[in-house]
């Protein structure tokens, strides 16, 4: 271990590099969980509360081993990306729109996973030793597996929550071979607050009163339907987002814990206040499919693709009130894909007086030939 006092422990040591490469909390674990996780993830599958998330399968995820057999520990790396002002303020303009704080920068993949190289590979040589790397990615529950190493413990959100960096922390991983002895477990300490359960604006998040664990119902959460979902957002939901385009912060913004949490340094990370005329809906609403590579390519918002964030971008266009944004809403009645459709729809449907949306009807549905579209038309129809 050339550089280092050979009397240090190797567990030590990885913290000490893991820090010099831009981690901001690192911790070990066994690779294996407990039998409490592994039914809790089997309900929430049984109860179709993973919505259409059919990646999340219950005998990969609650094993870690099933990614690599040979893995004796697995190192938990933390990121901070907490962020300077509350999060929560866009959500006050309605004709801009309002991105979770994690995806405000360059992709949080790219910039883990480049310090989760990096580390990787100085373990791999330091020690004659096999690491592999993952980053939200592989089936892997990595929120239990970073309380199991001390790192923070999950709060009523369901997320990750930290004494140092409250509710804002970037995960990932690294299995080694290495033997190394486990960090002990965080408590888990919200003690009797429930803000973030308060502040769910669809009532996603509940606690399971036979076991005490918290519960999250994907299908009403917005980060959900606004990231995950690749259909219609159902209509009664529609409403909540506000002004939502891509995730939602209510529960993680409120925890108390933030108050102990310094903005974030990694400048990859940060928001500047220039770039929030980024986000003009009806600047947004324009966006073809190479516009929106060219625009949002290196950003966690890509990974949805065009349609999606179209879909989400009229959705908050009919929560806005707007009438200045009829006309390009107007525009995507003409769009290739029914997606975006359907959402024009419902937006027009918010923003134009009863006998106006009347007349679009009469005009369009005769010629629509998907029937998720043609059923938005009737639908809307009936609610204006």
């Amino acid at each position: 271990m050339c550089g280092f006092d050979v009397s240090q422990t190797p567990s030590t040591v990885i913290r000490a590099k893991a820090r010099t490469i831009g981690f901001d909390t690192v911790g070990f674990a066994q690779p294996a969980l407990p039998e409490r996780i592994r039914t809790d993830l089997a309900n929430f599958l049984a109860e179709g509360r993973h919505g259409d998330m059919g990646w999340m399968t219950a005998e990969r995820r609650t094993d870690p081993c099933r990614l690599w057999p040979g893995a004796r520990t697995v190192i938990i790396l933390g990121l901070s990306y907490a962020p300077a002002v509350d999060p929560l303020t866009p959500l006050r303009d309605p004709s801009h729109g309002t991105i979770s704080v994690h995806a405000r920068k360059r992709d949080y993949h790219h910039v883990m996973q480049s310090r989760l190289q990096a580390l990787g590979r100085w373990i791999s040589t330091t020690f004659n030793a096999e690491a592999r790397i993952f980053v939200d990615t592989a089936p892997l529950m990595e929120k239990p597996l970073a309380q199991m190493a001390g790192l923070g413990w999950q709060g009523r959100h369901t997320n990750l929550v930290s004494r140092r960096f409250g509710s804002w922390l970037f995960l990932g991983e690294i299995f080694t071979s290495l033997a190394l002895p486990p960090d002990k477990q965080h408590p888990v300490q919200c003690g009797t607050c429930s803000r973030c359960q308060d502040s769910c604006p669809t009532g996603a998040l509940t606690r399971r009163a036979a076991s005490g664990s918290e519960q999250i119902d994907a299908r009403r959460c917005l980060s959900y339907l606004t990231i995950e979902h690749k259909g219609s957002i159902p209509a009664t939901l529609r409403p909540f987002l506000g002004n939502r385009i891509y995730g939602c912060d209510s529960c993680l913004a409120v925890c108390p814990w933030n108050k102990f949490a310094t903005p974030t340094t990694v400048t990859d990370l940060q928001w500047r206040s220039d770039d929030y005329h980024t986000l003009d809906l009806a600047a947004l609403a324009t966006l073809d499919s190479s516009m929106f590579d060219d625009y949002f390519h290196d950003s966690a918002l890509h990974r949805i693709g065009r349609n999606r964030l179209i879909r989400n971008v009229l959705i908050a266009i009919g929560n806005s009130g707007v009438s200045t944004m009829v006309p390009v809403t107007l525009t995507r009645l003409h769009d290739s894909s029914p997606l975006v459709r359907g959402a024009a729809v419902w937006a027009l449907s918010r923003l134009l007086r009863p006998e106006q949306f009347t007349m679009l009807r009469t005009r369009y549905l005769p010629k629509e030939r998907d029937t998720t579209v043609q059923m938005e038309w009737i639908q809307s129809e009936m609610e204006v």
